[in-house]
């Protein structure tokens, strides 16, 4: 699990850390046509499209390349913009009426939005997304991993009554929905039986109905929110032909499977808010929430086979009930200013979370006539947080802050466990952890452009609850900023170092990170941006698991080092012609080794990687009002150890028209 952990957070920071510098190659960003529109009667209307087609070839793995990129070939509508808005903001039926789209025609990232304004009267809010995705998961073996090949679509809308007075009425819509083929896995007869893959129908559906009002009298402001929201996910999944599993040299087998789950549930809630400024002397504002929810779920499982004795084997497993999580959690934040210089905010939160219900987990083997019977209780979560921050400038060019904070968090679990009918014993089991916070720091501005940050933050917990949650840390870092004219650099670091231990075992983590990020802007005809960053962590830590008795003693180590480079180049070629190159690299060096290592701790301890995506865009007018677009993107992902997610290559481009009128 640990394996599975590290290696998809180092793919996630590092194609994450990518996607924020640097977009994709299509659409494009420039502008044809007047920037004021036309004139439509008594509406400024504008209007953009683009039109083009994409191309692909991919070389490798493609469900890794849908993973992380999913572009296809095809006609598409890149981007579209249309907005109309009043001159004299009086217009009969709207003021503001704005549409953007991105990437329709079977784009893996489309979505549309909605504004439609009418001044004192009504604002309309409304938008779709949808998502293509594709989880190739973690190969397992000869298993092939779990997997998912889902479409996604959200929509949200939004109506305000009297958006400009004092008293507004809101109402909304949301529905988020998720379905596709899937594979999902199950270890049979115990557990040290083989795993088998299992095919899944994912249906997920989550709605949600809101209203609500908004009060603004003598410098106050209250809102009150009241919400429905319904869960609902009935995703079947079943055995297509007996299976050797994923060692088909043992005697494990499974020959019949078939699993129904659905589960359904509701979250009716409140929130309430209010907020008050007096002359920038001093705000107050809280807010209170209230989550009601009910859950019911039914389980029905049957499967047989053989176990790895080769003896027939034949369960049944049913885990029927419902469930209440109420949710209560509010915050009030009082912030005071007694002078120009001096700040003062204090903010206290709690939060308070309850699971209980009538839950109940049955399984029977018909080969061994033995039954086992679970009853869920209660599970709380109680936490109370206070932190108090001073602010002081000093002068104009320095200022000093520092604070404290605490927060206390109680955990309560019990359960009920029984054999057939007869209750055996109850078991509850209470654990509280308390968390003190000191931080502090410095900035600096001067009159030559220069800029300082410095911070830092020590933590005490006295009982964590995992292993690897806080205890002891301390964190600090800084940033260095110069700015001149159109010239801007900069440099950052940060460190966060934590040790933990219990009864059970011990962990310790550092991490460091540094960067330099540097443009350069010489009016509107160049611009360069540039930004490198390494982030080192390593882990060490004791591990505790059953492989028959409990094993103890041993050791989880990790090493990371991603490496990221970011730059991009804009040159105008006046009037005619816009050019973009980028170039994007993200690499984990590991901790330097040139092989895995030879045993299965040692091939876990670090995984080095790479992935880099060069691109160059050109833009070209033709006329005021059209512009001819091309661009390419090149992608590629390299696994050094190891092929188990897929290394691949990919060419992308697009060629489009950008018109307005």
């Amino acid at each position: 699990m640990r394996t599975e952990i590290f290696y998809s957070t180092a793919i996630l920071i590092g194609l994450t850390m990518s996607g924020q510098a640097q977009q994709t190659v299509a659409p494009s960003p420039e502008i044809s046509g007047p920037s004021g529109g036309t004139q439509a009667g008594n509406y400024a209307v504008s209007n953009s499209f683009e039109l083009g087609y994409r191309f692909r070839t991919v070389g490798g793995n493609q469900d890794r390349y849908r993973s992380d990129i999913n572009f296809g070939n095809g006609i598409r509508l890149l981007s579209g913009s249309v907005r109309a808005t009043s001159r004299d903001g009086h217009g009969k039926w709207f003021d503001e009426f704005v549409l953007n789209t991105q990437g329709i025609g079977h784009d893996p990232y489309q979505s549309v939005s909605l504004r439609l304004r009418r001044n004192r009267f009504y604002r309309y809010d409304g938008s779709w997304r949808r998502n293509e995705y594709v989880n190739p998961g973690l190969a397992n073996g000869t298993l092939g991993g779990h997997t998912l090949d889902t479409r996604r679509d959200w929509q949200d809308h939004d109506v305000t009554l009297f958006p400009n007075s004092a008293f507004q009425f809101f109402a909304g819509y949301s529905r988020n929905w998720q379905t596709g083929p899937g594979i999902v896995s199950l270890q049979a007869f115990d557990n040290r039986g083989d795993e088998y893959p299992l095919f899944a129908s994912i249906d997920r559906k989550q709605t949600e109905i809101r209203l609500g009002t908004q009060i603004r009298a003598k410098g106050f402001q209250f809102s009150i929110l009241r919400g429905w929201q319904k869960y609902r996910e009935d995703s079947p999944s079943a055995l297509t032909g007996t299976s050797p599993g994923a060692n088909p040299a043992d005697n494990n087998t499974l020959t019949a499977l078939k699993r129904s789950e659905p589960i359904q549930g509701d979250s009716p809630f409140w929130r309430f808010v209010i907020y008050k400024e007096q002359q920038q002397r001093y705000s107050v504002s809280a807010r209170y929430s209230y989550s009601g929810g009910r859950r019911s779920v039914l389980y029905d499982e049957t499967f047989a086979g053989t176990n790895r004795f080769g003896a027939a084997q034949n369960r049944q497993i049913l885990l029927t009930g419902s469930g209440r999580r109420p949710l209560s959690s509010g915050t009030m934040t009082l912030a005071v200013s007694p002078t120009g210089s001096l700040t003062i905010t204090n903010h206290t939160a709690f939060h308070d979370l309850r699971m209980d219900g009538d839950g109940s987990y049955r399984e029977f083997s018909n080969a061994s006539l033995l039954q086992t019977h679970f009853d869920f209780q209660t599970l709380n979560f109680r936490t109370i947080a206070n932190a108090t921050d001073v602010s002081i400038r000093a002068n104009k060019w320095l200022g000093v802050y520092g604070g404290y904070s605490f927060s206390s968090r109680k955990s309560k679990s019990v359960e009920g466990l029984a054999f057939g009918t007869s209750p055996a014993s109850v078991r509850t089991v209470t654990q509280q952890n308390r968390l003190n916070i000191a931080q502090g720091g410095l900035r600096i501005n001067s009159s030559q452009g220069v800029s300082i940050v410095i911070d830092a933050e020590v933590g005490r917990a006295n009982n964590p609850y995992f292993t690897i949650s806080d205890r002891n840390y301390h964190a600090f870092g800084g940033r260095v900023q110069y700015r001149h004219s159109g010239f801007t650099v900069g440099g950052a670091t940060k460190t966060n170092y934590n040790l933990n231990s219990n009864a059970l075992t011990s962990f310790s983590s550092k991490s460091r990170n540094y960067s330099l990020d540097a443009s350069w802007q010489r009016g509107k005809s160049f611009g360069l941006d540039a930004a490198y960053s390494k982030i080192h962590l390593d882990t060490l830590s004791g591990i505790a698991y059953f492989a028959g008795p409990l094993v103890t003693g041993e050791k989880s180590y990790y090493v990371s080092n991603i490496h990221a480079l970011d730059a991009t180049a804009r040159v105008s070629i006046e009037p005619r012609a816009d050019l973009f190159f980028g170039y994007s690299r993200i690499q984990d060096t590991g901790d330097g080794r040139a092989t895995p290592g030879t045993t299965a701790f040692q091939a876990a301890q670090t995984f080095p990687l790479s992935y880099e995506s060069p691109q160059a865009r050109l833009s070209l007018r033709i006329r005021e009002n059209l512009r001819w677009n091309v661009g390419y993107q090149y992608y590629r992902y390299r696994e050094d150890f190891t092929t188990l997610l897929g290394n691949y290559r990919a060419h992308t481009g697009f060629s489009s028209v950008l018109w307005s009128f």
